[in-house]
């Protein structure tokens, strides 16, 4: 994920979360076609005939039928949902983990595409493209200007594997201007952001999300991190909206011992589906950490509540989102594709993970977070409302309750001091960026760990931020740690990528200190 939007460290809108447990599921069908003489579709062909046939205005019945079938799923749960062809594409790239392209991060500076960093593995590297450069031209298409935004660029930068783009880039760092010829080929999307050791014996892995790819970079992962000599193992599920159940479920399989259940469906025939551990666990006897938030969804709460309700490590942080509803995909013959609720997800115990709904469009699904804000929930373990008939209980004697979301063992306040304005994240990400492409050879030096260590311990570049915002906003005494601390973070990502802004980021992080304060009492 690019941080530079509002990273997942600092909030997330619940409205991202349902949107990613919504979108991305673990199966897929084709539609089932209505009766050639059924009345249903005769009524439908005769509305739409006679609407083109006579009504009085020009219309697109397209975005009519559109916006019917958007109403027919608002009537069902909130995660059936519609997909129009113009983003189907985007959403099953995401969740297939690649998309075909040059492979860069990019923002829109000045009216100019600016790269970020180029991906790993892309194209791009291997033509060249350093982080800093602008790309003006893609063939004859013009790039830059007061016309272009970031919504249009991939219509330019990506295309078919194996076609060839012609791209005039200008370099800042040497005033120059030159051509660079590219193959669009197939571009990682990571879903591991970030895994490291935070000390001897605690590695870290977090999760984006439970795509086709992430077993592959999880597992290779793990292994890395038990050869630099990881016992224990921090899982962050923060703010991860979900996926694939396979993929949650191989996952699980490495923390388990053989035939424990991990979790079951159950569709509207009450046909239950059961899915087990298998003997393959390479990670069955260390201390697990699982992090959850209120952005926690599907996936996510699958593998959390498997954890707990078979044993297997502890949860730690704050109640989940509440998705536990399988979604299928269905082809509708137009690259257009409904995402259909056919079942329930249950963790082990027999917990059902969904919170209630209404069936009124999503209308008050929506407001949960705000709830959870006014009721206390995300300051105070003891805000969270249970429901006494949905209480059950592990093998070993612990009770967990169903009912909606995952409820973990460790509670953890919402990090208050860490708010900031989306005025202190505009710009301070500007300015990460104009501090780092200004001062590109100069930065060179720096390795990770120095720059972590050492970078910036007299506060000027601190103090040079704060100069250049004085007339418009003032940091108050509480905001100005958290100020600071990003500001750094965001010239580590533009340096060095994601681990840069999470390790700093990780210094001040209220979940990981629970975990090792945790550790140390079990030594």
């Amino acid at each position: 994920m690019n941080k530079n939007n509002l990273p997942i460290y600092f909030s997330l809108a619940v409205v991202l979360g349902i949107l990613i447990g919504t979108f991305f599921s673990g199966g897929s069908s084709e539609i089932l076609s209505l009766n050639q003489n059924s009345s249903q579709e005769k009524k439908i062909k005769k509305l739409i005939n006679f609407i083109e046939r006579d009504y009085v205005d020009d219309v697109n019945t397209d975005q009519l039928l559109d916006g019917a079938i958007k109403e027919m799923l608002g009537k069902l749960d909130p995660h059936s949902v519609y997909i129009p062809k113009e983003n189907l594409q985007a959403v099953t790239e995401s969740m297939q983990g690649n998309f075909v392209g040059i492979g860069v991060q990019f923002r829109m500076i000045n009216d100019s595409i600016t790269v970020i960093q180029p991906i790993k593995g892309g194209p791009s590297i291997k033509a060249g493209i350093k982080a800093g450069d602008r790309i003006l031209v893609a063939d004859k298409d013009t790039l830059h200007g007061k016309e272009m935004y970031s919504g249009k660029v991939p219509k330019y930068l990506k295309g078919k594997p194996n076609t060839k783009v012609n791209l005039q880039v200008y370099r800042k760092s040497n005033d120059s201007l030159f051509t660079v010829n590219l193959t669009r080929g197939k571009v990682n999307i990571k879903s591991v952001d970030l895994a490291y050791m935070i000390n001897d014996s605690i590695g870290y892995i977090k999760l984006d999300r439970f795509a086709r790819n992430t077993y592959r970079e999880f597992k290779k992962s793990l292994t890395d991190l038990k050869e630099k000599g990881m016992t224990n193992l921090v899982l962050d599920l923060r703010g991860n909206g979900g996926g694939f159940v396979d993929i949650a479920n191989r996952i699980m399989d490495e923390f388990l011992e053989k035939d424990k259940l991990m979790v079951f469906t159950k569709s509207n025939d009450d046909e239950i589906q059961e899915y087990f551990s298998t003997s393959i666990g390479s990670f069955e006897e260390g201390d697990l950490y699982v992090l959850i938030d209120e952005n926690s969804a599907s996936a996510s709460e699958i593998v959390a509540g498997a954890m707990q309700d078979n044993d297997k490590g502890t949860i730690v942080g704050r109640r989940s989102f509440g998705k536990g509803l399988v979604q299928e995909e269905m082809d509708l013959g137009d690259g257009s594709a409904v995402r259909l609720t056919t079942a329930r997800y249950y963790t082990p115990s027999g917990r059902s993970i969904q919170k209630p709904y209404s069936k009124n469009g999503k209308k008050s699904y929506y407001k949960d977070y705000q709830k959870r804000v006014s009721s206390g929930e995300l300051l105070n373990k003891d805000s969270i409302r249970v429901n006494d008939s949905l209480k059950f209980t592990t093998p070993k004697g612990k009770v967990v309750y169903g009912g909606g979301g995952i409820i973990p063992d460790v509670f953890v306040a919402i990090d208050t001091t860490s708010f900031m304005t989306n005025f202190y994240f505009n710009t301070i990400n500007n300015y990460a960026f104009d501090y780092v492409d200004a001062n590109r050879k100069k930065l060179e030096k720096w390795t990770i760990d120095t720059f972590i260590d050492d970078f910036d311990t007299d506060d000027k570049i601190f103090e040079a931020y704060l100069s250049k915002i004085k007339d418009r906003a003032k940091p108050s005494f509480k905001t100005r740690k958290s100020v600071k601390r990003y500001l750094k973070a965001s010239i580590a990502n533009v340096l060095f990528g994601d681990v840069g802004f999470y390790r700093i980021i990780h210094q001040e992080d209220k979940m990981l200190q629970k975990v090792l304060e945790l550790e140390s009492k079990e030594e």
